[in-house]
């Protein structure tokens, strides 16, 4: 992949108040795929960015995130299987709590 990126910034059009960051991925054989930025977290002392292509797909990209000044940033491909999988585990793992703490705000929501 190449490390070229571009920050399209966007919105998803869910919600007037919620902006979605976009960035896109241009890879080795020329294709672009555009992806929402789910969110930026730490593991192992590393930092780690997890994006979610809108290619219609259920995936979901983790890469190593650099962070080279307030406007650029580097994605690092995480080629260690063993921390893939721990990387992997660890974001399922927030995501699956974000999703709890979603479903207790609409409870709350709804009373």
């Amino acid at each position: 992949m190449d490390k070229k990126l571009e920050n399209t910034g966007g919105e998803c059009g869910c919600s007037e108040d919620e902006e979605v960051e976009v960035i896109t991925l241009e890879f080795d054989d020329g294709e672009s795929v555009e992806c929402e930025v789910i969110g930026v977290f730490e593991f192992e002392s590393k930092e780690y960015i997890a994006l979610l292509p809108g290619d219609g797909t259920d995936d979901v990209y983790i890469y190593g995130y650099k962070e080279l000044d307030e406007e650029e940033f580097e994605l690092v491909d995480i080629v260690d299987e063993e921390e893939f999988k721990r990387v992997s585990d660890m974001f399922e793992k927030l995501a699956y709590e974000d999703d709890d703490e979603d479903e207790e705000d609409e409870e709350e929501n709804e009373e």
